[in-house]
This record gives structure tokens, sequence and C-alpha cells, in this order.
């Protein structure tokens, strides 16, 4: 390295995992498209004229939500293995599924 500076690639690869940013990203983008967040934030910039005032709004809440699910997910997956977070998971999205089935608009 010119000038005796060391490589500080292993630093950042312990920060920053490509391969999880890439997929978190995927999945978080691709399960918003169309979500009720998307839809609320739609429907106020419809009615805003400020949508920029819109956009960081909405940008902020999704980051401190993020950083709850970050938070919480880090805490309980210290506690809990994660063959049991995953069963859990999958019971709660066929539960959610099977009472968003039989609802009726009553």
């Amino acid at each position: 390295m010119p000038g005796g500076a060391r490589s500080n690639a292993p630093a950042l690869e312990w920060i920053m995992d490509w391969k999880v940013l890439t997929s978190t990203f995927l999945v978080v983008f691709l399960a918003e498209l169309g979500d009720k967040t998307q839809l609320a934030t739609f429907g106020l910039a419809a009615g805003s004229e400020s949508r920029i005032s819109v956009f960081a709004g909405a940008a902020f809440a999704l980051v401190a939500a993020s950083a709850i699910a970050v938070l919480l997910g880090q805490a309980v997956g210290s506690l809990v293995p994660e063959l049991w977070l995953r069963r859990a998971a999958g019971l709660l999205f066929l539960v959610l599924g099977v009472v968003f089935l039989v609802a009726t608009d009553s």
C-alpha cells in the first residue's frame, strides 16, 4: 500500500455483509410493494403540497420501524434458537393466512 497505509477490507467486511444487505433490501422492498404502508404514503402524497415532507416522514418511519425490528430480532435471537424462530414465524404466517381467508367483510 502506498504511504504504508494498511488495508481495512476485513474491518469493512465485518461492518457490512453485502449479501445480507442485498437480500434484506430485496425482501423488504418486495414485501412493501402494494402494502398498507405504501398505500398510506400514496394517499398522503396525493393530498399534500409538500411531497418531499411525505417522503421524508415515510422514510424516517420505515427506518425507525426497521431499527426496532433489528434490535428486537437481535435480542430474541440471542434467547431463542433460530430453528424455533423460523417455526414460530411460519406458524404465524399460516395462522394469519387462514384468518384472512375465512374473514368476512361484515
